[in-house]
């Protein structure tokens, strides 16, 4: 099995997405915010109508999903109570694999 510092960059890029969207929850947060921005309180109450996620686990799985690159916060709007509310964009909308040369993402 080989370990991640072995890896040669273009195979640890897809390993990373790999790990992030390994998860049925993430790819319903990826089609919740596919067409636009969208709240992380917007995001919860999507994916609890389809008894997807607890808010705790709604925040773990955008945080993995941002590491990986594919979503990033856009700005902030004022929430509950004037606390302000990550609103959320996908950064990347296709992951292309070139198996002979380096990964495009787009």
């Amino acid at each position: 099995m080989c370990k991640d510092p072995d890896l040669p960059g273009p195979l640890r890029k897809v390993q990373r997405y790999i790990r992030a969207l390994h998860c049925p929850t993430r790819w319903a947060i990826i089609r919740c915010i596919r067409e636009g921005e969208r709240s992380t309180r917007e995001i919860y109450e999507e994916l609890r109508l389809q008894g997807e996620v607890s808010m705790p686990g709604l925040y773990y799985h955008l945080s993995a999903l941002r590491e990986a690159g594919i979503i990033e916060v856009a700005g902030y709007r004022e929430g509950t109570g004037g606390i302000p509310e990550k609103v959320w964009r996908l950064r990347t909308r296709r992951i292309v694999i070139d198996l002979l040369d380096d990964m495009e993402v787009e």
